[in-house]
């Protein structure tokens, strides 16, 4: 907003410090009459912090579900009138069929590639274990690998002085990081921006940010378990509970050079975690199970759920021609919509060839399998509008693979959920879906037609399944703020109170050990003192027995008389 030409209505505060108040561009206004201004005015008093603009940067260095929310979140802060700037890797192979070209009208994009012949070798690579996961096999060690390649790119990022340069000149009030790829926190720190962090999965996924979480009944990432646990379950909570810091340290240890070869004194992970401003989950409490909360974390699930707009005219003729039976949705996410692996293609088909519902199936055609032919009652398409297909009346059940933004939008639209989960945190996502009542889970190794159409038909004829999901969908709707409105709200409370410090617990810079008081175990003291040892210590005065248990430790033998008593000691005599 430049040029001496406009108009600024400029507004001071008292209220607030001076040094709180970060560089800001006040909006443009338009004139009003007196009566308007009036009204305009005691509004602004009562929030302050929707007058001014910020200049932010929105970090997106994954594509897929990845990019979907931080353009959401970057378009939702333009629309509340701050500077956005969006820094977005190209050439990331996860998604199909969504062009990376941003919103017209809206905020800016600084796209950064890691060059031909490395995107070719990663979406090869990429493509494998896509099928590893049809197949099943969700192996850590291919997480480390995965994560091994976010860390060579975040390498080339740093390196790339262009590019850094031209973001420091920007000089940015505030960068938002999508929080699942730890270059995002280092670049932010060699940046030397102040960050908030969104997170796009469930509470339980980075043990490291101090949340509280008991075994009993708050349940660990990737256990696969509800809050509802017998004994062996908190059992087994406990052990993938002391796991989990291992696995953290393992995944961090993959950018470990990144930190060493750009910054003097290499940040440390956790620690970076720990330097937000403020934690926001992409999830909420209509599907994740209810725990303790600190002030730093506020939930926004469902940035990407909206009320359904019309589809377009192809999809609606295809979904009068079954009536009142309606239709499944069936999308197995971002990342694996078009992987060839026709033994499964052949079950999934024949399974929906024996229920009387249309399906909609995001499956790009020019992939499928030539010899295939697919269902009659099937329509593949490259891209859907999920949102707007699960918020029509005639939508009976969505098939996904159990990603975080899928099951939040069936929420909010009241549809059950048939979940395939693949790798990742879909177990769980699911787990959460089953234990609340409106899906159930199958694994890819039990995608046979006939278990696969009766599971459909179960979760579309028993109406116990939409009325869990009606209901979940009235707690999700019933709230005082969109999901999107209400992370803008916190993120001007921390531009405006100068940072998040006032929210975060000293606990997030304690090391593991102080946080579960470990280290006093080490004071031979409190250890006596918690078990009642009464061992004598050579650094304590040493305390005479009392007489009686003197008495009682005499040998007979030493009596002159069975009858005798002996005589007290003279230390022992009464005064």
């Amino acid at each position: 907003m430049e040029g001496s030409s406009q108009e600024y209505l400029c507004i001071k505060f008292s209220v607030l410090p001076k040094q709180a108040i970060p560089r800001y561009r006040a909006k443009r206004t338009r004139s009003f009459d007196m009566s308007r201004l009036t009204l305009v005015l005691l509004f602004l008093l009562e929030y302050p912090m929707l007058q001014e603009s910020a200049k932010v940067l929105t970090v997106c260095l994954i594509g897929g579900s990845h990019y979907m929310l931080m353009d959401e979140i970057s378009h939702t802060f333009y629309k509340s009138g701050h500077e956005v700037r969006m820094l977005l890797q190209m050439g990331n192979p996860v998604i199909r069929g969504l062009d990376y070209v941003g919103r017209p009208n809206s905020y800016q994009i600084t796209s950064w590639s890691a060059g031909e012949m490395y995107i070719k070798e990663y979406n090869a690579w990429f493509l494998e274990q896509q099928k590893e996961f049809l197949r099943g096999r969700d192996d850590f060690n291919n997480f480390l690998n995965f994560m091994g390649h976010l860390a060579y790119q975040c390498d080339l990022i740093l390196s790339d002085s262009d590019l850094i340069d031209g973001l420091r000149n920007e000089s940015f009030d505030l960068a938002i990081l999508d929080a699942f790829n730890p270059c995002s926190f280092l670049l932010a720190h060699f940046l030397g921006l102040r960050y908030v962090a969104f997170y796009p999965g469930t509470l339980n996924g980075l043990p490291s940010i101090g949340l509280p979480s008991p075994f009993s009944y708050v349940p660990v990432f990737n256990s696969q378990l509800s809050d509802h646990m017998g004994f062996w379950g908190r059992v087994k909570n406990v052990v993938w509970g002391l796991l989990s810091p291992v696995a953290e340290r393992l995944i961090h240890a993959q950018f470990k050079h990144v930190g060493e070869r750009h910054f003097s004194t290499p940040p440390f992970l956790p620690h970076l975690y720990g330097q937000a401003e403020l934690w926001a989950f992409n999830t909420d409490f209509s599907l994740e199970f209810p725990q303790p909360l600190m002030p730093y974390t506020v939930c926004v699930g469902g940035l990407l759920s909206k009320p359904a707009v019309p589809v377009s005219q192809e999809l609606e003729d295809f979904i009068s021609g079954y009536g009142e039976e309606g239709f499944v949705v069936v999308t197995l996410g971002s990342m694996l919509s078009s992987v060839p692996l026709e033994p499964i293609l052949r079950e999934m088909n024949a399974g929906f060839a024996a229920v009387p519902y249309g399906v909609i199936w995001r499956y790009h055609p020019l992939r499928w399998p030539p010899h295939l032919q697919p269902a009659p009652n099937v329509k593949l398409v490259e891209w859907l509008p999920q949102n707007d297909l699960l918020g029509h009346s005639k939508a009976r059940l969505l098939v996904t693979h159990g990603g975080q933004n899928s099951l939040l939008q069936a929420v909010y639209h009241g549809v059950p959920v048939l979940g395939v989960p693949l790798f990742g945190d879909q177990f769980d996502n699911l787990v959460r879906v089953e234990a609340k009542g409106m899906g159930l889970v199958l694994k890819p190794t039990e995608l046979q037609r006939e278990v696969f159409s009766s599971t459909m038909k179960r979760l579309i004829e028993d109406r116990r399944f939409k009325a869990s999901a009606m209901g979940l969908s009235r707690i999700h709707q019933s709230q005082p703020l969109t999901p999107g409105a209400h992370l803008v709200r916190w993120v001007e409370h921390i531009l405006h109170s100068g940072g998040g410090s006032h929210l975060r617990p000293r606990s997030l810079q304690q090391p593991w050990y102080q946080r579960w008081l470990l280290d006093c175990g080490k004071q031979r003291r409190f250890v006596r003192l918690c078990t009642g040892n009464r061992q004598p210590d050579p650094a304590l005065p040493q305390m005479r027995p009392s007489p009686s248990r003197l008495t009682a430790s005499v040998s007979p033998s030493l009596y002159p008389h069975p009858k005798t008593t002996p005589k007290r000691p003279a230390w022992s005599q009464p005064h």
